[in-house]
Protein backbone atom coordinates (compact mmCIF):
# COMPACT_ATOMS: atom_id res chain seq x y z
CA UNK A 1 0.00 0.00 0.00
CA UNK A 2 1.25 3.23 -0.65
CA UNK A 3 2.61 5.09 2.07
CA UNK A 4 -0.05 8.20 3.04
CA UNK A 5 -1.11 10.15 5.74
CA UNK A 6 -3.16 7.90 8.35
CA UNK A 7 -5.84 10.53 8.52
CA UNK A 8 -6.73 10.39 4.62
CA UNK A 9 -8.82 6.99 4.68
CA UNK A 10 -10.64 8.55 7.39
CA UNK A 11 -10.97 12.16 5.27
CA UNK A 12 -12.48 10.10 2.44
CA UNK A 13 -15.13 8.23 4.73
CA UNK A 14 -16.10 11.02 6.15
CA UNK A 15 -16.13 12.68 2.54
CA UNK A 16 -18.00 9.91 0.55
CA UNK A 17 -20.78 10.85 3.65
CA UNK A 18 -20.86 13.98 2.36
CA UNK A 19 -18.78 15.70 4.98
CA UNK A 20 -17.45 18.92 2.64
CA UNK A 21 -14.54 20.13 5.15
CA UNK A 22 -13.29 16.71 4.76
CA UNK A 23 -13.02 16.34 0.77
CA UNK A 24 -11.36 20.49 1.13
CA UNK A 25 -8.89 18.69 3.12
CA UNK A 26 -8.06 16.37 0.48
CA UNK A 27 -8.18 19.04 -2.28
CA UNK A 28 -5.39 20.57 0.19
CA UNK A 29 -3.58 17.59 0.02
CA UNK A 30 -3.68 16.87 -3.28
CA UNK A 31 -3.90 20.31 -5.25
CA UNK A 32 -0.58 20.83 -6.25
CA UNK A 33 0.35 17.68 -7.58
CA UNK A 34 -2.88 17.55 -9.63
CA UNK A 35 -2.08 20.65 -11.33
CA UNK A 36 1.20 19.57 -11.82
CA UNK A 37 -0.34 16.01 -13.55
CA UNK A 38 -2.77 18.62 -15.69
CA UNK A 39 0.12 20.89 -16.42
CA UNK A 40 2.39 18.02 -17.85
CA UNK A 41 -0.35 17.13 -19.74
CA UNK A 42 -1.66 20.41 -21.22
CA UNK A 43 1.04 22.63 -21.35
CA UNK A 44 -0.94 25.35 -20.46
CA UNK A 45 -1.46 26.79 -16.97
CA UNK A 46 -4.87 27.82 -17.32
CA UNK A 47 -6.04 24.48 -19.14
CA UNK A 48 -4.28 22.58 -16.02
CA UNK A 49 -6.37 24.72 -13.67
CA UNK A 50 -9.53 24.13 -15.00
CA UNK A 51 -8.46 20.35 -15.51
CA UNK A 52 -7.38 20.11 -11.80
CA UNK A 53 -11.11 21.67 -10.62
CA UNK A 54 -12.95 19.47 -12.77
CA UNK A 55 -10.88 16.28 -12.00
CA UNK A 56 -11.88 17.20 -8.30
CA UNK A 57 -15.32 18.18 -9.02
CA UNK A 58 -15.98 14.82 -10.74
CA UNK A 59 -13.92 12.58 -8.48
CA UNK A 60 -16.02 14.13 -5.62
CA UNK A 61 -19.17 12.79 -7.76
CA UNK A 62 -17.99 9.36 -7.83
CA UNK A 63 -16.31 8.71 -4.52
CA UNK A 64 -19.41 6.60 -4.33
CA UNK A 65 -17.55 4.21 -6.53
CA UNK A 66 -13.71 4.53 -4.93
CA UNK A 67 -13.03 1.47 -3.16
CA UNK A 68 -11.99 2.33 0.47
CA UNK A 69 -8.76 -0.05 0.39
CA UNK A 70 -7.23 1.93 -2.68
CA UNK A 71 -4.83 5.13 -2.12
CA UNK A 72 -6.43 7.82 -3.37
CA UNK A 73 -4.24 9.50 -4.79
CA UNK A 74 -3.30 7.63 -8.16
CA UNK A 75 -7.64 7.43 -8.26
CA UNK A 76 -7.81 11.37 -8.33
CA UNK A 77 -4.91 11.78 -10.46
CA UNK A 78 -6.55 9.11 -13.00
CA UNK A 79 -9.66 11.51 -13.27
CA UNK A 80 -7.58 14.60 -13.70
CA UNK A 81 -4.70 13.21 -16.28
CA UNK A 82 -8.28 12.44 -18.10
CA UNK A 83 -9.65 15.96 -17.99
CA UNK A 84 -6.18 17.17 -18.52
CA UNK A 85 -6.09 14.95 -21.82
CA UNK A 86 -9.91 16.39 -22.90
CA UNK A 87 -8.58 19.08 -22.76
CA UNK A 88 -5.27 18.98 -25.03
CA UNK A 89 -7.64 17.50 -27.65
CA UNK A 90 -10.15 19.97 -27.26
CA UNK A 91 -7.59 22.69 -27.97
CA UNK A 92 -5.74 20.26 -30.70
CA UNK A 93 -9.39 20.62 -32.34
CA UNK A 94 -9.74 24.57 -32.04
CA UNK A 95 -6.31 24.85 -33.34
CA UNK A 96 -7.06 22.70 -36.27
CA UNK A 97 -10.73 24.51 -36.76
CA UNK A 98 -8.50 27.53 -36.64
CA UNK A 99 -6.00 26.60 -39.56
CA UNK A 100 -8.64 24.90 -41.68
CA UNK A 101 -10.81 28.36 -41.41
CA UNK A 102 -7.92 29.92 -42.74
CA UNK A 103 -6.94 27.59 -45.14
CA UNK A 104 -10.72 28.16 -46.68
CA UNK A 105 -10.44 31.81 -46.85
CA UNK A 106 -6.93 31.22 -48.87
CA UNK A 107 -8.68 28.93 -51.50
CA UNK A 108 -11.49 31.40 -51.77
CA UNK A 109 -9.13 33.99 -52.46
CA UNK A 110 -7.58 31.63 -55.10
CA UNK A 111 -10.67 31.05 -56.87
CA UNK A 112 -10.99 34.61 -57.79
CA UNK A 113 -11.53 35.33 -61.64
CA UNK A 114 -7.95 36.03 -62.37
CA UNK A 115 -6.45 34.89 -59.23
CA UNK A 116 -6.92 38.43 -58.29
CA UNK A 117 -7.36 39.83 -54.29
CA UNK A 118 -10.29 41.03 -53.77
CA UNK A 119 -10.58 44.68 -53.26
CA UNK A 120 -10.68 45.61 -49.24
CA UNK A 121 -14.53 46.67 -49.99
CA UNK A 122 -14.81 42.59 -51.10
CA UNK A 123 -13.00 41.48 -48.30
CA UNK A 124 -14.68 43.48 -45.80
CA UNK A 125 -17.62 42.62 -46.83
CA UNK A 126 -16.44 38.68 -46.92
CA UNK A 127 -15.55 39.09 -42.89
CA UNK A 128 -18.97 41.20 -42.09
CA UNK A 129 -20.85 38.49 -43.67
CA UNK A 130 -18.94 35.36 -41.90
CA UNK A 131 -19.52 37.70 -38.59
CA UNK A 132 -22.53 38.03 -38.98
CA UNK A 133 -23.36 34.21 -39.39
CA UNK A 134 -21.25 33.96 -36.68
CA UNK A 135 -23.69 35.71 -34.72
CA UNK A 136 -26.64 34.05 -35.68
CA UNK A 137 -25.37 30.99 -34.84
CA UNK A 138 -24.48 31.87 -31.77
CA UNK A 139 -28.29 33.61 -31.46
CA UNK A 140 -29.99 30.22 -32.06
CA UNK A 141 -31.16 28.25 -29.19
CA UNK A 142 -28.25 26.21 -27.15
CA UNK A 143 -29.31 22.53 -28.85
CA UNK A 144 -29.57 24.16 -32.21
CA UNK A 145 -26.36 25.90 -31.82
CA UNK A 146 -24.77 22.81 -30.21
CA UNK A 147 -25.58 20.92 -33.43
CA UNK A 148 -24.59 23.11 -35.76
CA UNK A 149 -21.23 24.09 -34.05
CA UNK A 150 -20.22 20.16 -34.03
CA UNK A 151 -21.68 19.47 -37.80
CA UNK A 152 -20.03 22.55 -39.23
CA UNK A 153 -17.52 23.84 -37.00
CA UNK A 154 -16.07 21.29 -35.56
CA UNK A 155 -16.61 19.13 -38.67
CA UNK A 156 -18.19 16.08 -37.01
CA UNK A 157 -20.67 13.39 -38.99
CA UNK A 158 -24.36 13.15 -37.44
CA UNK A 159 -23.27 9.89 -36.20
CA UNK A 160 -20.49 11.99 -34.36
CA UNK A 161 -22.52 14.79 -33.28
CA UNK A 162 -25.37 12.43 -31.52
CA UNK A 163 -22.40 10.87 -29.20
CA UNK A 164 -21.07 13.88 -28.84
CA UNK A 165 -24.50 15.40 -27.64
CA UNK A 166 -26.06 12.07 -26.28
CA UNK A 167 -28.85 12.41 -28.86
CA UNK A 168 -30.19 10.22 -31.58
CA UNK A 169 -28.87 10.58 -35.33
CA UNK A 170 -32.28 11.48 -36.34
CA UNK A 171 -32.79 14.38 -33.65
CA UNK A 172 -29.32 15.54 -34.58
CA UNK A 173 -30.72 16.31 -38.14
CA UNK A 174 -33.87 17.09 -37.26
CA UNK A 175 -32.26 20.03 -35.06
CA UNK A 176 -30.07 20.92 -37.80
CA UNK A 177 -32.58 21.12 -39.96
CA UNK A 178 -34.55 23.79 -38.06
CA UNK A 179 -31.33 25.31 -37.18
CA UNK A 180 -30.11 26.59 -41.29
CA UNK A 181 -33.96 27.24 -42.06
CA UNK A 182 -34.03 29.59 -39.50
CA UNK A 183 -30.38 30.67 -40.23
CA UNK A 184 -31.63 31.14 -44.09
CA UNK A 185 -34.50 32.88 -43.17
CA UNK A 186 -32.43 35.86 -41.15
CA UNK A 187 -30.02 35.84 -43.54
CA UNK A 188 -31.41 35.19 -47.57
CA UNK A 189 -28.65 36.38 -49.03
CA UNK A 190 -25.86 34.39 -47.53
Amino acid sequence: MEDRPPFETDLVARAKKGDADAYAELVRQHETIAFRTAWLITGSAADAEEAAQDGFVKAYRALGRFRPDAPFRPWLLAIVANEARNRRVAQTRRDRLVLRAREEESAVEERRPGGAVPSPEAALLDSERRSELLDRVAALPEKHRLVVACRYLLDLSEEETAAALGVRAGTVKSRLSRALARLREEMPDA
